[in-house]
């Protein structure tokens, strides 16, 4: 039951790029977690885009737009190369929603949260990493 959410200044990604990103990134997280690709996982992965008005974001150096993408995900549920592997494409997403190249790489930050087992509420009930595990299995037929 993952969540991801990109911060950006308004206006900097592309009209095409606020049309997609979410549900670019939100795919992208669910294909390094390895859910079951179907309706109900795709509906669990939830994506927001916060838009920061003009001036709210800067630097010590400049104001060229920074990207912020927080990842929430059970702890467990992502390897060390599962984890890079997310990075590497939500970047990328996040740098062609914005109609920038790789040499910008360096304005859009990663940050992946585990939630501890436990502490996760869905519906009123406490989610366990094994509760999901399960619930994957069982969606995927196995």
């Amino acid at each position: 039951m993952p969540m991801i959410r990109l911060t950006a200044p308004a206006g900097s990604l592309s009209d095409g790029g606020r049309a997609t990103v979410q549900k670019d990134l939100a795919a992208a997280l669910l294909r390094w977690e390895r859910a079951p690709e179907n309706a109900f996982f795709r509906s669990q992965a939830w994506s927001y885009l916060i838009e920061l008005p003009g001036g709210a974001q800067t630097t010590a150096e400049d104001d060229a737009p920074r990207y912020l993408v927080e990842v929430t995900v059970p702890q467990g549920s992502l390897s060390e190369r599962r984890k890079a592997g997310l990075v590497e494409e939500t970047t990328r997403i996040v740098l062609e929603a914005a109609g920038l190249d790789a040499a910008d790489a360096m304005r859009v930050w990663v940050q992946i949260r585990e939630q501890p087992d436990g502490t996760w509420g869905v519906g009123g009930d406490i989610y366990r990493f094994a509760d999901i595990v399960a619930l994957a299995k069982e969606q995927a037929g196995g």
